[in-house]
């Protein structure tokens, strides 16, 4: 495509009356070359097909001087120089531009112009791989936090790069990312398969191997989609996200279910619990309290104070003094522990609904103080290897408590108390459906929780309880008027007459003549 110039003119033949166009003698001079005063300028160039496959040769003149139908063609071969010329799109789309111009007589539109209207702000040749781009981006990520960016690091290193990072960021396609999602539900089969096989070594090859589930295939979805809305807003990479085209599973979370009796036989016979998210009755709660109180467990104000507030882990080890008020009955959630491997940092709460305040009970302000007048005796004996971190909840010499050591210590006092299993963030859940058990408004305990909003709140506790369920189910039924006890046998329907040989007496029945 790159096009030359040439020098035609109107003369034509004495005999057929045809144009002698390029091939008219006068066009040259005798000693060669091209004439100076006979004919004009015009130049010719294929610019790529149209869509439908169609060729596209393009001609235009006169211009008065040979440099004048080369400033043009240069012009059109720049043009053309900025789309990939392996990428039918926007090959096709720079020839509909150019073929537009020449045929309305509108300037050659310039290298600029064209990548406008590519929606490109370098050449393509030039565009990085989605290698390139996810570890600049995640590099200029600075304004998030450390969790959010762990998160960010891993499901780029794991999920895609290894999937798309060989692809130009341009030529991602929804394709390319369907088969990423494939090639995971392909690996979930694998391991389950593994996991299942009798043959311990099958079993080792995925020993420490996690299966993708639904959930975190939308949170690796969330990185990708936020990561090329910013290469289509900020750097104009691309001029549509091909991750806002992908349908993924539907991920639900696990509601909570709760321990009856029936669910407790069957896990003692088969090992299995029901849901991934379960709750003790009120009963089982107050086993374990008085389990870890009769225990004089050092801990004991903590597991107390997420029982009846729902403060998430983190939040109650990072609970400082100073967040305390205990004359006024209440608590402000400031600040958090978090956990990034193994290591640990304060934190401020990850949104601005977690930060907020949370009353306490009497009972939890009594147990507080307790707490209290035992820290000041663990610091007394702890004398100068004390270390002052303000925190309420901490190691028997000040230092922080470790959030993964707190888990595991709540999961033995648990066994101790013969208790059936659940998570620590259980007690959360749990401190949501004893308030719904306890007749305390949705709109509240959303509020006491820090929920988004009452109707989150509503949808995932709403029927946890049997208590609640029960507590529905008769006052529906008081809502319609009955003439007579419910738990009274109905009397059998008389016939309408007697039957043929049949004894008129046996169908009376006693008490019928009094009314």
């Amino acid at each position: 495509m790159k096009g030359s110039t040439f020098k035609r003119c109107g003369c034509r033949d004495s005999v057929t009356g045809r144009r002698l166009g390029r091939s008219c003698p006068q066009l040259r001079r005798p000693g060669g070359g091209w004439s100076r005063t006979h004919g004009h300028w015009h130049w010719q160039i294929e610019v790529p097909a149209r869509a439908d496959g169609s060729r596209r040769p393009l001609r235009h003149g006169p211009y008065a001087t040979q440099a004048d139908a080369d400033a043009v063609l240069h012009r059109i071969r720049a043009a053309l120089a900025v789309p990939d010329p392996t990428d039918p799109h926007t090959t096709v789309k720079t020839g509909d531009l150019i073929e537009a111009a020449v045929k309305t007589g509108a300037p050659i539109p310039t290298p600029d112009q064209v990548r406008r209207a590519l929606h490109l702000d370098i050449t393509p040749t030039e565009l990085p791989t989605m290698e390139a781009y996810l570890t600049d981006w995640l590099a200029g990520r600075k304004n998030i936090k450390t969790g959010t960016l762990r998160s960010y690091e891993g499901h780029i290193r794991l999920y895609l790069i290894p999937h798309l990072g060989h692809l130009r960021i341009d030529r991602l396609r929804p394709g390319h990312i369907d088969a990423m999602y494939d090639a995971i539900a392909e690996r979930n089969t694998t391991i389950a398969t593994l996991r299942a096989s009798r043959n311990q070594a099958k079993r080792d090859q995925v020993k420490n191997q996690r299966i993708v589930g639904n959930r975190t295939l939308h949170v690796i979805h969330a990185t990708l989609r936020k990561a090329l809305n910013d290469a289509m807003r900020r750097h104009r990479y691309i001029d549509t996200n091909p991750a806002l085209m992908i349908e993924l599973p539907t991920a639900r979370p696990p509601k909570p279910t709760v321990w009856t009796d029936q669910r407790i036989r069957t896990w003692r016979d088969t090992g299995k619990t029901p849901s991934p998210v379960m709750i003790w009755t009120p009963e089982h709660t107050g086993r374990f309290l008085d389990h870890t109180h009769d225990a004089n467990d050092r801990l004991y104000a903590l597991y107390h104070l997420i029982t009846f507030t729902g403060l998430r882990r983190g939040e109650a080890c990072g609970l400082h003094w100073d967040d305390l008020d205990l004359d006024a009955a209440n608590l402000t959630v400031r600040w958090q522990l978090v956990q990034h491997g193994w290591a640990t940092a304060i934190d401020t709460p990850k949104t601005t609904d977690s930060a907020a305040a949370v009353a306490l009970d009497s009972e939890t302000v009594a147990v507080l103080r307790t707490h209290r007048a035992r820290q000041h005796r663990e610091r007394l004996a702890a004398g100068a290897a004390w270390t002052k971190t303000g925190l309420v909840f901490t190691t028997p010499t000040g230092g922080r408590l470790h959030p993964a050591d707190v888990t595991d210590h709540f999961h033995h006092l648990a066994t101790q108390a013969g208790l059936p299993p659940i998570r620590l963030h259980d007690l959360r859940h749990g401190a949501a459906t004893m308030g719904l058990a306890a007749g305390v408004q949705m709109k509240i305990i959303s509020n006491r929780l820090r929920h988004s909003s009452p109707h989150f709140t509503a949808k995932f506790y709403g029927d946890v309880l049997p208590e609640l369920s029960h507590a529905a189910a008769e006052a529906t039924a008081s809502v319609v008027p009955r003439r007579r006890d419910a738990t009274t046998p109905a009397r059998p329907c008389r016939p309408a007459g007697p039957s043929v040989g049949a004894d008129p007496a046996a169908d009376s029945v006693p008490g019928d003549s009094a009314r």
